[in-house]
Protein backbone atom coordinates (compact mmCIF):
# COMPACT_ATOMS: atom_id res chain seq x y z
CA UNK A 1 0.00 0.00 0.00
CA UNK A 2 1.24 3.37 -0.74
CA UNK A 3 2.55 5.33 2.09
CA UNK A 4 0.28 8.81 1.06
CA UNK A 5 -2.86 6.70 0.87
CA UNK A 6 -2.21 5.27 4.42
CA UNK A 7 -1.60 8.81 6.16
CA UNK A 8 -4.55 10.09 4.18
CA UNK A 9 -6.58 6.80 5.01
CA UNK A 10 -5.65 7.48 8.85
CA UNK A 11 -6.16 10.91 8.84
CA UNK A 12 -9.54 11.03 7.56
CA UNK A 13 -10.20 7.86 10.28
CA UNK A 14 -9.12 10.18 12.96
CA UNK A 15 -11.26 13.57 11.75
CA UNK A 16 -13.94 11.11 11.96
CA UNK A 17 -13.55 9.88 15.30
CA UNK A 18 -13.76 12.92 16.47
CA UNK A 19 -16.67 14.76 14.70
CA UNK A 20 -20.17 14.93 16.27
CA UNK A 21 -23.54 14.84 14.94
CA UNK A 22 -25.77 17.45 16.12
CA UNK A 23 -29.26 19.41 16.51
CA UNK A 24 -29.91 22.42 15.88
CA UNK A 25 -30.90 24.18 19.30
CA UNK A 26 -33.40 26.37 18.64
CA UNK A 27 -33.63 27.92 21.93
CA UNK A 28 -30.16 29.37 21.48
CA UNK A 29 -30.12 29.81 17.74
CA UNK A 30 -31.27 32.65 15.43
CA UNK A 31 -32.23 32.75 12.29
CA UNK A 32 -32.16 36.69 11.24
CA UNK A 33 -32.14 39.10 8.13
CA UNK A 34 -32.21 43.21 7.61
CA UNK A 35 -33.11 44.92 4.32
CA UNK A 36 -33.21 48.09 3.34
CA UNK A 37 -36.34 50.25 3.51
CA UNK A 38 -37.23 53.52 1.84
CA UNK A 39 -33.59 53.77 1.10
CA UNK A 40 -33.03 55.13 3.95
CA UNK A 41 -33.30 52.84 7.14
CA UNK A 42 -33.49 49.10 7.86
CA UNK A 43 -35.84 46.42 8.39
CA UNK A 44 -34.85 43.64 10.44
CA UNK A 45 -36.91 40.24 10.84
CA UNK A 46 -36.43 36.82 12.04
CA UNK A 47 -37.55 33.15 11.83
CA UNK A 48 -39.38 31.44 14.82
CA UNK A 49 -39.37 28.05 12.88
CA UNK A 50 -36.29 26.37 11.70
CA UNK A 51 -34.31 23.25 11.84
CA UNK A 52 -31.28 21.48 11.25
CA UNK A 53 -28.39 19.13 11.77
CA UNK A 54 -24.88 20.09 11.20
CA UNK A 55 -21.23 18.26 11.46
CA UNK A 56 -18.43 18.96 13.80
CA UNK A 57 -15.15 18.29 14.60
CA UNK A 58 -14.35 18.65 18.27
CA UNK A 59 -10.73 17.90 17.72
CA UNK A 60 -10.01 20.56 15.18
CA UNK A 61 -12.67 22.78 16.40
CA UNK A 62 -14.57 22.89 12.56
CA UNK A 63 -17.70 22.94 10.87
CA UNK A 64 -17.54 19.54 8.71
CA UNK A 65 -21.37 20.20 7.22
CA UNK A 66 -24.73 21.71 7.89
CA UNK A 67 -28.56 21.16 6.43
CA UNK A 68 -31.23 23.60 7.92
CA UNK A 69 -34.66 24.32 6.93
CA UNK A 70 -36.92 27.84 8.20
CA UNK A 71 -40.29 27.33 7.65
CA UNK A 72 -41.53 30.54 6.18
CA UNK A 73 -44.79 31.28 7.58
CA UNK A 74 -43.12 31.92 11.16
CA UNK A 75 -41.33 34.90 9.98
CA UNK A 76 -41.32 38.37 12.27
CA UNK A 77 -40.24 41.50 11.54
CA UNK A 78 -42.70 43.67 14.19
CA UNK A 79 -45.46 44.47 12.05
CA UNK A 80 -48.43 42.10 12.00
CA UNK A 81 -49.49 43.70 8.39
CA UNK A 82 -46.24 43.63 7.00
CA UNK A 83 -45.58 40.00 8.02
CA UNK A 84 -49.01 38.79 6.87
CA UNK A 85 -48.27 40.88 3.13
CA UNK A 86 -44.64 38.85 3.28
CA UNK A 87 -46.09 35.29 3.23
CA UNK A 88 -48.37 36.46 0.74
CA UNK A 89 -48.59 35.18 -2.94
CA UNK A 90 -46.92 38.41 -4.48
CA UNK A 91 -44.14 37.95 -1.76
CA UNK A 92 -42.82 34.38 -0.70
CA UNK A 93 -46.03 32.42 -1.87
CA UNK A 94 -46.12 30.64 1.58
CA UNK A 95 -49.04 28.72 0.21
CA UNK A 96 -46.58 27.21 -2.72
CA UNK A 97 -42.96 27.70 -1.23
CA UNK A 98 -43.26 26.99 2.63
CA UNK A 99 -39.48 26.49 3.27
CA UNK A 100 -36.24 28.06 2.72
CA UNK A 101 -33.42 25.46 2.91
CA UNK A 102 -29.61 25.75 3.01
CA UNK A 103 -27.28 22.55 2.60
CA UNK A 104 -23.51 23.22 2.68
CA UNK A 105 -21.37 22.51 -0.03
CA UNK A 106 -18.34 23.48 0.41
CA UNK A 107 -16.26 25.23 3.34
CA UNK A 108 -12.73 26.49 2.95
CA UNK A 109 -11.65 28.57 5.64
CA UNK A 110 -14.02 31.04 6.96
CA UNK A 111 -15.82 31.22 3.48
CA UNK A 112 -18.90 28.72 3.82
CA UNK A 113 -20.63 27.86 0.11
CA UNK A 114 -24.20 25.93 -0.02
CA UNK A 115 -27.33 25.49 -1.80
CA UNK A 116 -29.39 28.02 -0.66
CA UNK A 117 -33.83 27.37 -1.95
CA UNK A 118 -36.57 30.10 -1.88
CA UNK A 119 -39.21 29.91 -3.67
CA UNK A 120 -37.91 27.01 -5.81
CA UNK A 121 -35.06 28.56 -6.83
CA UNK A 122 -31.24 26.55 -5.43
CA UNK A 123 -28.27 29.17 -5.97
CA UNK A 124 -25.41 28.36 -4.41
CA UNK A 125 -24.14 31.62 -2.30
CA UNK A 126 -21.02 32.03 0.10
CA UNK A 127 -21.34 32.96 3.45
CA UNK A 128 -18.52 33.84 6.37
CA UNK A 129 -18.48 31.92 9.18
CA UNK A 130 -17.75 32.70 12.92
CA UNK A 131 -16.67 29.47 14.43
CA UNK A 132 -17.80 29.70 18.48
CA UNK A 133 -16.05 26.46 19.18
CA UNK A 134 -17.09 23.44 21.32
CA UNK A 135 -17.37 22.79 24.99
CA UNK A 136 -19.33 20.31 27.27
CA UNK A 137 -22.11 21.69 29.24
CA UNK A 138 -22.91 21.39 33.31
CA UNK A 139 -24.90 18.05 32.15
CA UNK A 140 -22.41 16.57 30.29
CA UNK A 141 -23.66 17.69 27.11
CA UNK A 142 -21.16 18.26 24.01
CA UNK A 143 -22.23 22.00 22.30
CA UNK A 144 -21.15 23.50 19.58
CA UNK A 145 -22.07 26.84 17.88
CA UNK A 146 -20.79 29.25 15.31
CA UNK A 147 -22.78 32.00 13.17
CA UNK A 148 -22.79 32.73 9.10
CA UNK A 149 -23.43 36.02 7.87
CA UNK A 150 -23.44 37.28 3.98
CA UNK A 151 -25.60 38.79 1.71
CA UNK A 152 -27.91 37.69 -0.99
CA UNK A 153 -30.27 39.09 -3.98
CA UNK A 154 -33.70 38.89 -3.21
CA UNK A 155 -34.54 39.46 -6.80
CA UNK A 156 -32.64 36.61 -7.66
CA UNK A 157 -35.08 34.27 -5.76
CA UNK A 158 -37.96 35.31 -7.25
CA UNK A 159 -38.69 38.02 -4.73
CA UNK A 160 -39.09 41.21 -6.72
CA UNK A 161 -42.50 42.90 -5.25
CA UNK A 162 -41.66 46.53 -5.02
CA UNK A 163 -42.53 49.87 -5.85
CA UNK A 164 -41.41 53.55 -7.17
CA UNK A 165 -40.96 56.38 -4.45
CA UNK A 166 -41.74 59.75 -5.95
CA UNK A 167 -38.44 61.24 -5.05
CA UNK A 168 -36.62 58.32 -7.01
CA UNK A 169 -35.42 54.61 -5.47
CA UNK A 170 -37.83 51.82 -4.27
CA UNK A 171 -39.36 51.02 -0.99
CA UNK A 172 -37.55 47.87 -0.91
CA UNK A 173 -34.17 47.21 -1.04
CA UNK A 174 -32.71 43.87 -3.54
CA UNK A 175 -29.70 43.41 -0.66
CA UNK A 176 -30.79 41.21 1.90
CA UNK A 177 -28.23 40.71 4.57
CA UNK A 178 -28.63 37.12 6.83
CA UNK A 179 -27.21 36.76 9.86
CA UNK A 180 -27.61 33.21 11.63
CA UNK A 181 -26.37 32.09 14.47
CA UNK A 182 -26.52 28.23 15.33
CA UNK A 183 -25.81 26.17 18.80
CA UNK A 184 -26.23 22.55 18.79
CA UNK A 185 -26.45 19.70 20.81
CA UNK A 186 -24.47 16.45 19.91
CA UNK A 187 -26.79 13.49 18.86
CA UNK A 188 -23.46 11.06 20.12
Amino acid sequence: MNIKKLILGSSLLVSTLFAGNYNVDTAHSNVGFKIKHMMISNVSGTFSKFDGTFEYDEKLNTLKSLSGEIQVDSIYTANAKRDKHLVADDMFDVAKYPTITFKITKIDGDDVYGDFTLKGITKNIKLELDNGGSIKDNRGNEKAAFALSGKISRSDFGLTYNSVLEAGGVAIGDTVKLDIEVEGKRTK
